[in-house]
């Protein structure tokens, strides 16, 4: 736990280039996706809800046994390189396929065109993210540099994020909207994340790696890993469940402009306004946490995000500025909802390995993607299916309709109190986590000796 700091800025940024491509990928789909269906291809959405659902299901089965292989992979690149190469040479056309269903496809047909291409570009992306995530516990073994390259990590997300998320709408608006302004966007996009991961498999060749990794990937496998790791356990409950209140707000955003705010460009704006404060506010977050430690940094910036969320209810008689700043307050605590979890993983990583004697992070980092990954269906599905049961009329490109009263209120519930209900829960899981630096060392000491350390069913608070 003493060790030296080894790792330089160039590699840092080399290493967090990837992450242009993760948050491009996480966000274009859950921001654009179900609404191209509904309001482009005139699906209905309850079948476009199944449509973005289905496929990031199967990441829950197909994430760990990358991270498996992954783990058992042994080259002159290293382990994970090959890996992310594959996922950065194979994304970009299956994203593109994502948004260019054939004209002459039924709206039922366009869904399963769109269904399938969605499952295969997330397959795909399973092969970038996975073995990314999984790097950081091997780069390092200083547990403070851990959230510095995090850090960074999450700047690069951040900006992947808001490039896709504020940039994507202007290009479809730019290219005359309707499947020609899709197609040209997702074009521009997949281009985008491509060099951005080609970037990152050459940017950390350099890295070092602390140990070599081993061992065998199933999703049978991850789970009873994951369950004889508590911390490992509480933390990635609580960042699943995060994971599916961000993606309800982010699916719900152009809903929101569209019909509550009267203005579908304001897309861009609540977007920028819930992704950039990160980009100023991460380098006080990441002091706040080495100052706090890691899990109050984090209850803090998860208490904030619901506040904000919660408060977004009355969206339909707030000015929108006044709009505007609550969604500019959530994304102040959404960037440490960012930061802390993926500083944190690591730390559960080296703690499983100091009592298990094998290096898996691929194994629990396939397991902690197929989360975020399902929470990031399950999301959209959600505001799908609020939207179905309250009434939402779907449309072709180009068509007006008025939504009726209770359609409004289901958007409020998507928007506000869905992403604020899920923050309270995942808290409640959180509360019970406590690998802290002097627990972490704790558990290497007594590894190292073979005196063991006992885990209490209860963690106490911090």
């Amino acid at each position: 736990m003493t060790a030296q700091r080894r790792l330089g800025r160039g590699t840092y940024i080399g290493y967090a280039s990837g992450s242009l491509a993760t948050g491009t990928f996480g966000t274009v789909p859950g921001l654009l996706l179900l609404y191209f269906l509904t309001d482009t291809l005139g699906v209905a959405a309850g079948v476009a809800s199944v449509a973005v659902l289905l496929p990031k299901l199967w990441d829950v089965v197909w994430n760990p046994l990358v991270g498996g292989w992954s783990d058992r992979t042994h080259t002159r690149w290293g382990a994970r390189r090959p890996w992310m190469l594959a996922g950065g040479l194979l994304l970009p056309v299956a994203f593109i396929a994502m948004f260019a269903a054939p004209a002459n496809l039924s709206p039922s047909g366009a869904a399963t065109w769109t269904g399938i291409s969605f499952l295969i570009a997330a397959a795909a992306y399973a092969l970038f993210q996975v073995p990314y995530v999984s790097m950081p516990a091997e780069m390092t073994d200083d547990y403070a540099e851990r959230t510095t390259i995090v850090s960074y990590r999450i700047v690069a997300l951040t900006v992947g994020i808001l490039a896709a998320g504020a940039v994507a709408p202007l290009i479809v608006t730019w290219a005359g909207d309707g499947r020609t302004g899709y197609l040209v966007m997702v074009i521009a996009i997949a281009v985008f994340m491509g060099l951005s991961m080609i970037g990152a498999v050459f940017g950390t060749r350099r890295a070092p790696r602390t140990t070599r990794p081993s061992g065998a990937g199933s999703l049978i496998t991850a789970i009873a890993v994951a369950r004889r790791n508590p911390w490992f356990l509480r933390l990635w409950g609580t960042f699943v469940v995060q994971a599916l209140a961000t993606a309800a707000t982010l699916a719900a955003i152009p809903y929101f402009a569209t019909y509550i705010l009267g203005d579908e460009g304001a897309t861009t704006l609540l977007f920028a306004g819930l992704v950039a404060p990160a980009i100023l506010v991460m380098p006080l977050w990441t002091r706040y946490g080495h100052r706090v430690g890691k899990k109050r940094a984090y209850v803090a910036a998860s208490v904030l995000y619901a506040m904000a969320s919660l408060l977004l209810v009355a969206g339909r008689v707030l000015p929108t500025v006044g709009v505007l700043l609550l969604v500019v307050l959530a994304g102040i605590g959404y960037s440490g909802m960012q930061l802390f979890p993926l500083a944190m993983l690591p730390d559960t990583v080296e703690a499983d390995e100091a009592r298990a004697g094998v290096r898996r992070s691929g194994l629990l980092t396939g397991l902690w993607t197929a989360g975020e990954t399902g929470s990031f269906a399950l999301g959209p599905a959600l505001v799908g299916v609020v939207l179905a049961l309250a009434g939402f009329l779907s449309s072709e490109s180009g068509q007006s309709v008025s939504q009726p009263s209770r359609a409004i209120v289901g958007i409020l519930v998507s928007f506000s109190v869905l992403p604020a209900i899920a923050m309270g829960l995942s808290l409640l899981v959180l509360r019970r986590y406590d690998l802290s630096a002097e627990r972490l060392a704790a558990v290497v000491e007594a590894a190292g000796t073979g005196t063991g350390i006992s885990l209490p069913d209860h963690a106490p608070d911090s």
